[in-house]
């Protein structure tokens, strides 16, 4: 038994994966810390970019929030020596659908073997990162989408297409702002 009291095998363990940037990171770690503190374990999953960094703003202690929080770190498909490429949405976007399937895919498949965790029981992914859904089918994992913007910012991605195609967007210049 852990020290909540219930067996490790019986508890729920959430694998949370935000998009590799602040405004995706933050709000996902607050929803993990309320499934955490609902008794989920966690494995918070982020870029190794933004792993480094983490490590690095913790100075000599390590990333710890107790036991059953745990992180974990996959590739991003970005250079290691350009620290600015974080900055760049959209080839961080490319790259992260490119390469992180398979490193996402082989951490949860670690995940459920490692017998002193509790069995991986859903993916909490950012809406962002679709790549998340395969690996759920593929494992048999069930799935939740966690978009991170606001109604206003979530209602501009489902309407995009058509804002476009009525020629509303992109502005062509400052008039179209008031």
């Amino acid at each position: 038994m852990d020290g909540v009291g219930v067996e490790v095998s019986k508890r729920p363990h959430a694998v949370c994966l935000p998009f590799p940037a602040q405004g995706h990171t933050s709000p996902m770690m607050k929803l993990a810390k309320l499934l955490h503190h609902r008794g989920f374990h966690i494995t918070f999953v982020n870029s190794e970019h933004n792993h480094k960094r983490m490590l690095k703003s913790q100075g000599p202690s390590p990333i710890h929030i107790s036991q059953d929080f745990c992180f974990e770190a996959i590739p991003d498909g970005l250079p290691p020596t350009d620290s600015d490429a974080m900055q760049d949405i959209p080839s961080l976007c490319d790259s992260t659908s490119k390469t992180c399937l398979g490193p996402f895919r082989n951490l949860l498949a670690n995940l459920s073997l490692d017998k002193t965790l509790p069995p991986v029981t859903c993916i909490v992914s950012d809406g962002v990162m679709s790549f998340a859904i395969k690996a759920g089918e593929d494992l048999g994992i069930p799935m939740a989408l966690f978009w991170t913007a606001s109604a206003c910012g979530f209602m501009g991605y489902t309407q995009y297409r058509q804002l476009i195609d009525k020629g509303l967007t992109p502005l062509r210049g400052t008039c179209y702002v008031t």
